[in-house]
């Protein structure tokens, strides 16, 4: 997995690489939407009733963000931050931010509006801070693809919808002050869907 989401990463890179050519149309923009997550636990958490639903602590839980780039006729390219944490049951608490670069191709529908699709490449960082348990953190790389529908409102703004898949390398450890717990877990994939509001300049 980790030499496929290197490739993401290097294909993102050069599409930004040739951000001048598409120098025509900037925009920033908001997002919020939902996230859950896939985690694989080590075979000490599996085996710890305790624990299983640690999946669940961030699953359909609200996901804002804030991106910035670059578009014209054919696609776009942005980075994008976004911010997520929740808890499960006041058990266990997780917080996961993503600093990512995305790529989209432009597929034309109808007028001001466009189906698209791309790819994103990035850093995500995993922190595991639940009471009872010692805080631990993670910085691990990201890659995935989005695809979805954006409508311009007017030459000034743009109302998008989207979902994106990303497979992760980040991961954390769990480990009870009492000892009474412990192991890791491994944040394999993540996936959400949203919603944007973008402006542009």
């Amino acid at each position: 997995m980790k030499t496929t989401l290197k490739l993401l990463a290097v294909g993102t890179s050069l599409a930004f690489a040739s951000l001048p050519a598409l120098a025509q149309d900037s925009f920033v923009g908001l997002t919020w939407g939902e996230t859950s997550n896939n985690v694989d636990r080590s075979s000490a958490l599996k085996g710890s009733p305790e624990t299983r639903r640690l999946d669940d602590t961030i699953n359909n839980s609200g996901t804002w963000g804030v991106r910035g780039g670059m578009q014209d006729d054919t696609g776009r390219m942005y980075v994008t931050y976004e911010y997520v944490s929740d808890t499960y049951s006041n058990r266990y608490k997780m917080r996961q931010q993503n600093l990512l670069g995305s790529y989209d191709l432009f597929l034309p529908v109808a007028d001001n509006t466009n189906l698209f699709g791309g790819v994103t490449a990035g850093l995500v960082k995993l922190e595991q801070d639940s009471p009872g348990f010692h805080r631990d953190s993670d910085l691990g790389v990201a890659g995935g693809l989005q695809a979805g529908v954006l409508h311009r409102l007017s030459p000034n703004a743009s109302l998008e919808a989207g979902y994106r898949y990303l497979r992760t390398t980040a991961d954390a450890n769990l480990n009870a002050r009492d000892r009474s717990v412990g192991g890791s877990f491994d944040l394999k994939s993540s996936d959400q869907a949203y919603l944007g509001l973008n402006y542009h300049f």
